[in-house]
């Protein structure tokens, strides 16, 4: 019998996938069968799994991976933002990823759906003012998956961090739905000031390895961002900018760069 999503009473037809997925993979590889089971089979819900997955890395001798995964399933089951937007997020590499052809891949592997699901429930538990607790979600975070996102930071749904490693978002910046970036990113400030210093990264962006953006600065829907770029001024929507300083070498073919991943600068631009 199907799983029940808690919102709808509809069946979850993800979470049947990943668990049929799995349940192949164990038959293919039974020295992982145990790993499968314990990760994947013996929960009855997509965020089940998730929580057990990621407690099992976060937890260390100050809180146990018990505590932690309360505190992740607590978020996952009574924030339904939470639920909708980390669902979109798993969609997202499947669609958007060639090494990626399962569901269960960046559940179970990929360090950047793990750490943005962190942040996730650390920014669930900063706008409650749990914000002790959140910082230290952050902080397990950056030491388990080299991947630092300040718990305010506002990130919306059907995001893809490929790889990861390295990846810094500042406290104050904004990550609007559908944006892919690759590792070693940056969105940061340009300085010691307070308030709002961080960049606003709008719908269907894509940023490439090693670009640093920086400053309360906007990236336009559907821009695309170049690797090794260095961005300092706000980005018209529908272009493509690289260099140091970054500018404006062309226009992307498509409207949402983030979806289709070409990250050349000639050739593929309109």
């Amino acid at each position: 019998m199907a799983s029940l999503t808690a919102e709808q009473g509809t069946p979850d037809v993800l979470w049947e996938s990943i668990r049929q997925e799995v349940t192949d993979m164990a038959a293919r590889e039974p020295v992982l069968a145990s790993f499968f089971y314990a990760s994947i089979l013996s929960h009855h819900s997509l965020e089940e799994a998730l929580a057990y997955t990621l407690a099992q890395q976060l937890g260390n001798g100050v809180l146990s991976d018990l505590s932690i995964h309360q505190v992740l399933l607590e978020a996952m089951t009574e924030d339904t933002e939470t639920r909708d937007r980390m669902r979109r997020d798993l969609s997202a590499y499947v669609e958007r990823d060639p090494a990626c052809n399962h569901y269960c891949m960046p559940l179970l592997y990929f360090k950047g759906f793990h750490a943005l699901q962190v942040h996730r429930v650390a920014n669930w538990l900063w706008r409650r003012q749990r914000r002790s607790l959140a910082l230290f979600l952050q902080n397990r975070a950056s030491e388990v998956f080299g991947v630092d996102i300040h718990p305010a930071a506002e990130i919306g749904g059907g995001i893809m961090i490929d790889h990861a490693t390295g990846l810094v978002i500042g406290e104050t910046s904004v990550v609007e739905d559908n944006v892919s970036m690759l590792h070693s990113v940056t969105l940061g400030g340009t300085g010691a000031l307070a308030g709002d210093r961080h960049p606003k990264i709008r719908c269907g962006v894509l940023i490439a390895a090693g670009a640093k953006i920086l400053g309360n600065i906007e990236v336009g829907q559907g821009a695309k961002v170049g690797a090794g770029s260095l961005v300092l001024e706000s980005v018209p929507a529908h272009t493509t900018v690289v260099g140091v300083p970054a500018k404006v070498v062309g226009h992307p073919r498509e409207a949402e760069p983030s979806r289709e991943m070409d990250q050349r600068i000639n050739g593929g631009e309109g």
